[in-house]
């Protein structure tokens, strides 16, 4: 997942007030979600704007706007030159679509996160969330359709590292992408290798939009969608490589075995498995430590160590199991294992 100038506040010393810790990350989170729902990012993509200009572009009131233009410049979020304002460097890149990739889905998911972190004192109380972000979604469908979005703009910046690393050779030809959701990495690699073909499996919930997607990118004849349970759902078999991306945080150690070893059992001699995870080190940073804090009340599943994933895999007779650490580390590691 992505963290762009995240201002993570260190235990305040006896010099300062104590609820800066928590008044000032409140309020900074607060405002950019507020900046990014009211579209006043994408208004200054093309140029700076006065204030009146950018009111009117926005649809607010002339008060609110400075209001909330002058925290974001306080915050390093917008810059200000006499009367014009304007993105700051690393806003114009991550949180508009002039820039590398537009995070601003993620902002708007944040919107609805927010008051699932009103249950997690009794998530931390019970050691389990009282409803998964899964029945959640099943409950309120436009949460899948904003997850999605989220997870799409992910995929879009963690693309090039994927096909960077991930060496799939002249022989591979059928791509299994497990939890693939939005299609962009089937759609990614599939475009950059035409003798690829690909099925996405994931949850009815997850796939609302892929479809439309894929026939977008005209690749409906190359990708297809499988919604199930991938814990129980039938993928077939003769497969040359399988992504699982992102998936393996999401389901309890037995489940991640059970799926490794159905991976094994599917694919062809020499096929790639490709693993995109969070791993717990023996020191949490505070990314990797936040992320913990949030399975835990949404899924109420963990991230797992490097050597977990290594037992799953040789016991799921995976041989050349490697490790690649992204950059930065906030990007997550791969781990590519051979059958």
């Amino acid at each position: 997942m992505f963290i762009a100038n995240t201002g993570m506040c260190e235990p305040g010393d006896s010099a300062e007030l104590a609820m800066l810790d928590i008044y000032l990350p409140m309020m900074k989170s607060a405002a950019i979600i507020s900046a990014g729902r009211l579209g006043l990012f994408e208004a200054l993509a093309r140029g700076p704007l006065t204030l009146a200009l950018l009111a009117d572009k926005i649809n607010s009131s002339i008060q609110g706007t400075v209001t909330l233009v002058d925290f974001l410049v306080a915050m390093g979020y917008l810059e200000k030159q006499g009367e014009l304002f304007s993105n700051a460097a690393s806003t114009q890149r991550w949180f508009t679509s002039a820039g590398q990739v537009d995070y601003t889905p993620g902002l708007l998911w944040t919107q609805e996160a927010w008051f699932m972190m009103g249950t997690l004192t009794d998530a931390v109380r019970s050691g389990t969330p009282e409803k998964t972000l899964w029945d959640a979604m099943v409950e309120k469908p436009r949460l899948g359709h904003l997850f999605a979005s989220y997870m799409g703009a992910f995929a879009l910046d963690l693309g090039p590292d994927l096909l960077r690393h991930v060496p799939v050779a002249a022989g591979h030809y059928r791509l299994l992408d497990l939890g693939g959701s939005h299609g962009l990495h089937s759609i990614r690699f599939c475009q950059h290798y035409p003798q690829l073909s690909a099925v996405i499996v994931d949850l009815p919930s997850a796939l609302m939009d892929t479809a439309s997607t894929i026939a977008q990118k005209q690749l409906s004849e190359r990708i297809r969608i499988s919604p199930g349970n991938l814990l129980d759902h039938d993928w077939g078999s003769g497969l040359d490589l399988v992504f699982y991306f992102s998936v393996a945080h999401n389901h309890t150690a037995e489940e991640n075995r059970l799926v490794i070893r159905r991976i094994g059992a599917s694919l062809n001699p020499g096929g790639l498995l490709v693993i995109h995870e969070y791993l717990a080190e023996t020191e949490l940073s505070q990314f990797h430590a936040a992320f913990r804090l949030t399975l835990l009340l949404e899924t109420g599943t963990q991230i797992y160590r490097h050597e977990d994933y290594s037992n799953w895999l040789t016991a799921a007779g995976f041989s050349s199991v490697s490790r690649i650490d992204l950059e930065p580390r906030e990007k997550g590691s791969l781990i590519l294992a051979r059958r």
